[in-house]
Protein backbone atom coordinates (compact mmCIF):
# COMPACT_ATOMS: atom_id res chain seq x y z
CA UNK A 1 0.00 0.00 0.00
CA UNK A 2 1.50 3.31 -1.10
CA UNK A 3 0.94 6.31 1.16
CA UNK A 4 2.08 9.34 -0.78
CA UNK A 5 2.23 12.45 1.37
CA UNK A 6 0.74 15.46 -0.45
CA UNK A 7 2.89 18.57 -0.86
CA UNK A 8 2.26 21.24 1.78
CA UNK A 9 1.46 23.89 -0.83
CA UNK A 10 0.81 23.99 -4.57
CA UNK A 11 1.72 27.17 -6.43
CA UNK A 12 0.58 27.74 -10.01
CA UNK A 13 3.09 29.66 -12.13
CA UNK A 14 3.28 31.09 -15.63
CA UNK A 15 6.99 30.56 -16.28
CA UNK A 16 9.16 27.47 -16.52
CA UNK A 17 11.71 28.67 -13.96
CA UNK A 18 10.84 29.48 -10.35
CA UNK A 19 12.63 30.62 -7.22
CA UNK A 20 11.75 29.29 -3.77
CA UNK A 21 12.87 30.43 -0.33
CA UNK A 22 10.33 28.46 1.67
CA UNK A 23 8.23 31.52 2.37
CA UNK A 24 11.03 33.50 3.98
CA UNK A 25 11.30 34.45 7.61
CA UNK A 26 12.52 32.11 10.31
CA UNK A 27 10.84 29.14 8.63
CA UNK A 28 12.44 29.75 5.24
CA UNK A 29 15.42 28.12 3.55
CA UNK A 30 18.19 29.24 1.19
CA UNK A 31 16.94 30.68 -2.10
CA UNK A 32 16.94 28.00 -4.79
CA UNK A 33 16.04 28.18 -8.47
CA UNK A 34 14.07 25.33 -9.97
CA UNK A 35 13.10 24.50 -13.53
CA UNK A 36 9.80 22.85 -14.39
CA UNK A 37 10.39 19.77 -16.49
CA UNK A 38 8.35 18.36 -19.36
CA UNK A 39 5.70 17.36 -16.82
CA UNK A 40 5.13 21.06 -16.07
CA UNK A 41 5.80 20.68 -12.36
CA UNK A 42 8.62 20.58 -9.83
CA UNK A 43 8.90 20.15 -6.05
CA UNK A 44 11.29 22.10 -3.87
CA UNK A 45 13.82 19.80 -2.22
CA UNK A 46 13.84 21.90 0.95
CA UNK A 47 10.19 22.63 1.74
CA UNK A 48 8.32 20.30 -0.65
CA UNK A 49 6.29 23.14 -2.17
CA UNK A 50 5.02 22.01 -5.54
CA UNK A 51 5.11 24.42 -8.47
CA UNK A 52 2.75 23.59 -11.34
CA UNK A 53 2.70 25.45 -14.66
CA UNK A 54 -0.72 27.02 -15.31
CA UNK A 55 -0.99 25.11 -18.61
CA UNK A 56 -0.78 21.85 -16.64
CA UNK A 57 -3.13 22.93 -13.86
CA UNK A 58 -5.99 20.87 -15.32
CA UNK A 59 -3.76 17.76 -15.16
CA UNK A 60 -3.05 18.15 -11.46
CA UNK A 61 -5.65 17.07 -8.90
CA UNK A 62 -4.96 18.69 -5.54
CA UNK A 63 -4.91 15.85 -2.99
CA UNK A 64 -6.20 18.18 -0.29
CA UNK A 65 -8.76 20.52 -1.87
CA UNK A 66 -9.94 23.42 0.25
CA UNK A 67 -13.46 24.86 0.31
CA UNK A 68 -14.09 27.96 -1.78
CA UNK A 69 -13.01 31.09 0.05
CA UNK A 70 -10.83 29.24 2.58
CA UNK A 71 -7.24 30.45 2.91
Amino acid sequence: MSTEIPPPEVIYVEGHKVACNGGGGALGHPLVYLELGASGEVECGYCDRKFVHKDHAHDYADPSPRPEGAH
